[in-house]
């Protein structure tokens, strides 16, 4: 169901018999993978994120009042009622000075109602923690800035404040530590309350907290699905993964119910931060997709954008039409088991290939294959060198998977790397043996028969994952 994300609700302090009370909700017709509100938002700032402007300057605040508005107007598939109250209230303003004015209007509704605690400006914060991963002071004065354009409550802004910096430390350290110190940035007279609010969120199962259109239990039902979700011990044989702590906390979002999609698109947003993109299931990943038109590669590049303050790296990516190849011969030769599947590199081409869908283990350019639907293009997270790689078993088989997913949709499928020397060959093994059935050093050692001539290089890491599997 969908909730009224954002809503305004009354302001108190939550505590036994005091909760947020719960307002209508209604059902939003989507589409398999589309994003709601939440991340709509969070396009919002992303998009201004990604030109590496400081978030807390006038004129990039302008910007991302002016993306709500844009999207107010003209994309919102649904809108909270306080968030939409202060959009009415700026219409028609001209972008110059476009945040204080927003701002003002955000002030005064809270003047009149004394409600703007919503959940509406922590559902979009994530953005804001990728521009200041090395700033932890500039971070909470951006997110507090950012939260005041529709959320005037404190409460509000001190609830981003502390996601914000454990989305920071999530992607720096691998670790869920910084929301408790992320309670630090705020001002003291706050510290005690929030620190009690996440031990209770500790103690509780998501569903302890229904009333989230509250920022404060949306938080609580977050972390509370965060935390009390277990971490599952790797077992690769049996297909069990450490990040599949991903998707069972995020089903625990889900679970909390009411505003259910905000509280998983809070959950989410720490989640991803932790296991990174390459402990995103890839089916959900192919099939994203949403207001801006973005789908999965889009949102990639945007978050790479604003970790690297706006620039690409040394050799354009992400936002090149095409990355260059490391070698200089293209390779295309079918896989031993399957003719409809395509072992190539950079330099593959789909139509002479004849392949409609490809998965790509390396960093692709906008256009490396525009020849093939989008939709059918899946791009990997995976490097070719040992420890470079947060979650190198599951992308592994995430890929090979995602072959076979295709291979049953009757495509012919292109896999592919820079090279075609290691990650290929590793993925093509792993294939054979979700496909065929074969142990891991029978599908290494026919990759190696088929790619020893073009300098089969499977590296360490990536031939005794493979062999874990067996």
């Amino acid at each position: 169901m969908r909730g009224r994300a954002g809503r305004s609700v009354r302001v108190r302090q939550p505590g036994p018999g005091r909760r947020a009370p719960h307002a209508r909700r209604r059902t939003g017709n989507y589409q398999p993978g589309e994003y709601s509100d939440d991340t709509q938002m969070a396009v919002c700032i992303a998009e201004v994120a990604a030109t590496g402007a400081d978030l807390r300057e006038p004129a990039a605040l302008d910007r991302i009042a002016a993306n709500f508005v844009r999207w107010a107007e003209d994309g919102a598939t649904d809108i909270g009622v306080q968030t939409q109250q202060v959009m009415r209230a700026v219409r028609g303003h001209s972008p110059d000075g476009l945040a204080e004015t927003m701002r003002a209007a955000a002030e005064e509704l809270h003047r009149r109602t004394g409600r703007s605690a919503g959940n509406g400006s922590l559902m979009r914060t994530g953005p804001v923690a990728l521009a200041y991963l090395d700033d932890p002071d500039a971070l909470a004065q951006a997110a507090r800035a950012v939260s005041d354009l529709t959320h005037h409550d404190p409460l509000a802004g001190d609830a981003c404040v502390i996601w914000c910096e454990g989305i920071r430390r999530a992607v720096l350290d691998g670790t869920f530590d910084g929301v408790r110190d992320g309670v630090g940035l705020l001002l003291q007279a706050q510290r005690d309350k929030w620190a009690a609010w996440l031990d209770e969120a500790e103690a509780q199962v998501p569903h302890t907290f229904p009333n989230n259109g509250f920022v404060v239990t949306a938080l609580q039902a977050a972390w509370s699905a965060i935390m009390r979700t277990p971490v599952p011990v790797e077992d690769l044989p049996n297909g069990v993964f450490r990040c599949d702590h991903f998707r069972d906390a995020l089903y625990a979002a889900v679970g909390a119910g009411n505003d259910t999609d905000t509280v998983a698109a809070i959950a989410g947003a720490m989640l991803g931060a932790r296991w990174g993109v390459s402990g995103i299931p890839l089916t959900w990943q192919r099939i994203v997709h949403g207001w801006g038109g973005h789908r999965s590669a889009d949102l990639i590049r945007m978050a790479s954008l604003s970790t690297g303050g706006g620039s690409a790296d040394r050799v354009g990516w992400p936002g090149c039409d095409r990355m260059e190849s490391p070698i200089r011969q293209p390779l295309m030769t079918a896989h031993p088991d399957d003719e409809g599947v395509v072992l190539g590199n950079l330099l593959t081409d789909a139509v002479d290939s004849g392949v409609d869908a490809v998965v790509s283990l390396c960093r692709v350019g906008k256009k490396q294959f525009e020849q093939v639907p989008a939709e059918n293009q899946v791009q990997v997270w995976l490097v070719d060198q040992p420890g470079a790689n947060a979650n190198t078993a599951y992308a592994l088989d995430q890929a090979a998977r995602m072959v076979a997913a295709m291979r049953d949709e009757g495509h012919k499928v292109l896999l592919h790397c820079a090279a075609g020397k290691s990650r290929t060959p590793a993925v093509g093994a792993r294939y054979a043996m979700v496909r065929m059935g074969r142990t891991g050093v029978d599908a290494l050692g026919e990759m190696r028969e088929l790619l020893d001539e073009h300098g089969y290089l499977v590296n360490n890491e990536l031939r005794r994952v493979v062999e874990r599997f067996a």
